[in-house]
């Protein structure tokens, strides 16, 4: 999406008019919205023939536009979105997006109206949320959050009957359309772990019996890594029917170890600019704090992204960019706006030459699984990370 802006300077008496045209790249990414549609594809595949997908959409669609997303995500068929807030919620409906909209997190109840007005459904985090949202008397579409084990939030699983009974009390002031948890560490290979899901999904199997005579029609536990491990159990088939699929959609990993079926791929590619290439000579300091310092001569070149643009300062001195299928090394502290890298060893770097931070480029590949093994984290906080002003290009 293109912006121009105008904005006129008094200068002795002179008037200038200066067009901002924000099309020109400095620091952007390339979405691929044909990509994130073949992992959609291959997911339903993958998963049960019944299952029903659950778009997670929340953080700007963990950076990749949720609106752009779910117009096209709609288009295949999907017609169920969870999303973190209400402001998130808002900017879907008023793009133009139907189907449920599920916001995952606590509303205020002072916006009841706007959760009614919308079509929102708000998720219940507490027995005393619901009591607060109740006294503003509006009929609100919700979903009861139940705590298996995760203690973040919901009613306590520990007596489902009593977990009926508080569903039943707000029947009458809600719109119940369903319950759901979460699994938090479905994603993990340790036996403990595996162990824990297990009994979570049994908890939360055991509430969802209880509560069998509200015909909820919305009941889901199961994310990215839950669906891909543990759907296929017939003894839960009455949770498994809807999945809630996040970070996998935009082809990125939970966890390292997860084995994805072929096809299923990053859906971004972060590319920056080169601004200046100079040669320097040996003993020369690099950037803030001088933290590098030159052994040789050497090529510097000048990258048009930086911290302030989501690019992490942790890689200083040790991530890389690509450069024609080539890796350049980070040199150097990352600062705000700019990265110095190494281009001794590329030929022909100059000024106006694309560089890439995160993707492929001639078979060089380094995506936000890669960059988060780097940074000791994980692809959900790096690609989450990346700033509003690194602008998005879309092509399908």
């Amino acid at each position: 999406m293109i912006f121009t802006d105008f904005f006129t300077f008094s200068n002795c008496d002179k008037l200038m008019q200066v067009k901002v045209n924000q099309a020109e790249k400095r620091s952007w990414l390339e979405v691929d919205l044909g990509q994130i549609t073949t992992n959609l594809k291959t997911f339903q595949q993958a998963l049960p023939r019944e299952t029903n997908i659950m778009a997670v959409i929340k953080a700007d669609a963990y950076g990749h536009g949720d609106i752009k997303v779910a117009q096209i995500l709609t288009d295949y068929g999907v017609n169920m979105f969870a999303v973190s807030n209400i402001d998130e919620a808002v900017g879907l409906r008023k793009a133009g997006i139907r189907g449920l909209i599920l916001i995952l997190g606590y509303t205020s109840p002072i916006y009841a109206e706007e959760l009614y007005s919308y079509d929102l459904t708000q998720t219940i985090v507490s027995e005393e949320y619901a009591k607060a949202l109740s006294e503003k008397d509006y009929r609100v579409k919700c979903q009861f959050a139940i705590d298996t084990g995760m203690n973040r939030i919901g009613l306590s699983s520990k007596d489902p009957r009593h977990i009926r009974d508080i569903i039943c009390r707000y029947c009458g002031v809600f719109d119940v359309n369903g319950i759901f948890t979460h699994l938090c560490v479905a994603d993990s290979d340790e036996k403990e772990d595996i162990c824990f899901t297990w009994s979570q999904l049994e908890k939360f199997n055991n509430v969802v019996e209880a509560v069998s005579s509200l015909n909820l029609p919305y009941i889901h536990c199961f994310n990215t890594a839950g669906g891909f491990r543990y759907l296929n159990n017939s003894k839960y088939s009455r949770i498994g029917k809807i999945v809630r699929l996040g970070i996998g959609l935009y082809g990125l990993k939970p966890d390292k170890n997860i084995s994805f079926p072929d096809g299923i791929k990053p859906a971004i590619t972060w590319k920056s600019v080169i601004s200046m290439v100079k040669r320097i000579e040996e003993g020369e300091g690099i950037s803030y704090g001088r933290t590098f310092i030159t052994k040789h001569p050497s090529i510097i070149a000048t990258v048009t992204t930086g911290y302030a643009d989501g690019y992490n300062r942790l890689l200083s001195n040790q991530g890389f960019v690509i450069i024609n299928g080539l890796r350049a090394p980070i040199i150097g502290r990352i600062c705000m706006d700019q990265t110095l890298i190494d281009v001794t060893e590329i030929p022909d770097v100059k000024m106006g030459d694309t560089v890439v931070l995160m993707g492929e480029c001639e078979g060089v590949r380094y995506d936000a699984n890669d960059m988060a093994v780097d940074l000791k984290t994980i692809g959900y906080e790096v690609i989450c990370g990346i700033s509003k002003r690194v602008q998005r290009f879309y092509f399908k």
